[in-house]
């Protein structure tokens, strides 16, 4: 389970059983953890995060979504 970005309080890891799935990224904060697809970017699963942590979190995915998906494509080798 990779980490591809640790801010603040939140990692942003893949898992190695992502690699038949879009382009994503898990973010996890203490028991929370949610799912966002990133071609467009759109929230998929929520375990916990309030509404506004998850527009936090979908502006940091903005922010970095290229170095999440270089990350990604080195990751899984597509």
């Amino acid at each position: 389970m990779p980490t591809v970005l640790n801010i603040g309080p939140y990692r942003f890891i893949f898992f190695s059983s992502d690699k038949g799935e879009p382009v994503h990224i898990h973010v996890v904060r203490d028991r929370q953890i949610a799912k966002f697809w990133l071609e467009p970017i759109k929230l998929e699963k929520n375990r916990g995060f309030k509404d506004h942590e998850l527009n936090k979190i979908i502006a940091m995915i903005k922010e970095h979504k290229e170095t999440i998906l270089e990350e990604w494509h080195d990751y899984f080798g597509t």
